[in-house]
């Protein structure tokens, strides 16, 4: 942050960002937008897959077919598009910028695959009737509907996912990065605390309505921001060789070569990578569990609200306290707590009422790891290649989930889905986790800690 002295003889402060300077007012127009492509990022979020859920055991799919769908399919897209598209977000020079035209470009398939999603059992019966399939097999014409569905939605979401982080790192200013993501949080909070309170006690019945709706507020609301946030400058990014196959060889060696040949940089892909799948075990299977422990959906609604209240109060405290404690030490101090909150979990719920309370725990102890933790990548890895460098943390997390939903899926159909396990899982993964986050802390103190640190 800089300040300069007007003639006056008052002072104006200044915040920068790469080649980019703002105002007080300018940095307020920014969070605006950002914060308002956030809102339509999150009705997205919050909804799509809590939807499909419901969707997916009302045409009768197993566990592990759940498991598959929610996070084994988006994990192999991720593996494959998250490393493409950030690489070449990070080299890409534009009059648009290196992140608006992705994000831009994948916003209308995103909204195009939520009205395939509203419609998928119209279009799955259709199917049936054109292929003579036997009446039995009418929920599998209608999972595959959604399946081609689901995945185009993948597709579009985690191609922009891979840069949406970036755009934010390269906009906002490095000093107050924390306090955004504390507002950023907000957002997403306040957005899930509206759709649960609302909504999901009725998606079963009226979910075609829903995707409609939200398809449309995302499709305009993302675009929006894409349209009105600004990027700076950059550096020219790094010479490429002539012809197509020697560019690519030369674009994989390059990718592997800054991220993976340092041993630092495999310990902060493994924390974060565990510390994904810590939350994955009850996120996964929390709308089967409130089900199984005597919840209805609208209770289950009304108490994911509750946890979002909890996370929303916090969401500014610990923003704030990430930009002075640091989100390294934040990441650590939740995943610490929730490792013990869940194991207590596993031993204590007994009914709707003990299910609640874990599941608040859960709920709140999650959304701190999350403000809390937000700007780890931003904080450990190098800004100008920051893009690369989380998609490569996301690489590894994405070979974790391909095989953890389905094994979890199959696991829960062979216990005779007791959902008690999915918080006993979570409490495990949590202190392993918070294991391999000490390790990381050790190294990122001897590489200059908080205050002078440098990425290697």
């Amino acid at each position: 942050m800089n300040a300069r002295r007007a003639d006056s003889g008052t002072t104006r402060r200044e915040w920068r960002a790469g080649t980019l300077t703002y105002s007080a007012g300018a940095l307020a127009i920014l969070f605006v937008w950002l914060l308002w492509g956030d809102f339509a990022w999150q009705l997205k979020e919050r909804s799509v897959a809590p939807i499909v859920q419901i969707m997916l055991r009302k045409f009768e799919a197993s566990d592990f077919l759940t498991g598959f769908f929610l996070l084994s399919l988006p994990s192999a897209i991720g593996l494959v598009l998250g490393p493409v598209v950030s690489y070449r977000s990070d080299r890409h020079r534009g009059r648009w910028g290196r992140r608006i035209p992705f994000l831009l470009a994948t916003t209308p398939f995103t909204a195009v695959a939520m009205f395939g999603l509203a419609y998928s059992p119209v279009l799955g019966r259709l199917v049936h009737a054109q292929l003579g399939w036997p009446p039995e097999s009418l929920n599998l014409a209608v999972i595959v509907v959604m399946g081609l569905c689901w995945t185009l939605f993948e597709v579009a979401t985690i191609t922009a996912n891979a840069v949406f982080g970036a755009l934010i790192n390269d906009v906002v200013p490095r000093e107050i990065i924390g306090r955004f993501f504390g507002l950023f949080r907000a957002v997403s909070l306040l957005t899930g605390m509206v759709f649960n309170y609302y909504l999901i006690g009725h998606a079963r019945e009226y979910f075609t309505t829903i995707f409609v709706c939200i398809g449309t507020a995302y499709g305009v609301g993302f675009a929006l921001m894409c349209l009105r946030v600004k990027e700076g400058g950059y550096p020219p990014p790094e010479p490429a060789d002539s012809g197509t196959a020697s560019r690519v060889v030369a674009a994989v060696r390059s990718y592997g070569r800054d991220c993976f040949t340092r041993p630092y940089y495999w310990w902060v892909f493994a924390w974060l990578a565990l510390a994904t799948l810590t939350f994955i075990p009850v996120n996964l299977f929390s709308v089967y569990a409130a089900e199984s422990f005597g919840l209805s959906m609208d209770s289950y609604g009304k108490y994911l609200v509750a946890t979002y209240a909890g996370s929303l109060v916090l969401a500014w405290p610990l923003g704030w306290l990430a930009d002075r404690v640091h989100p390294v030490r934040m990441g650590l101090g939740a995943l610490a707590a929730y490792g013990v909150a869940m194991v207590a979990g596993f031993f204590g719920i007994k009914g709707p009422e003990s299910f609640g309370l874990a599941f608040l725990a859960h709920g709140v102890l999650a959304g701190c790891y999350a403000t809390g933790a937000a700007a780890i990548g931003q904080m450990l890895f190098p800004k100008l290649k920051f893009a690369q460098f989380a998609s490569a943390a996301g690489l590894i997390s994405a070979l974790c989930n391909i095989a953890v939903g389905p094994t979890l899926g199959l696991l829960l159909d062979r216990l005779g889905r007791d959902y008690h396990y999915t918080f006993g899982l979570g409490g495990v993964l949590g202190l392993a986790s918070l294991a391999v986050g000490l390790v990381v802390y050790r190294q990122f103190m001897a590489l200059g800690g908080p205050g002078r640190y440098e990425a290697p």
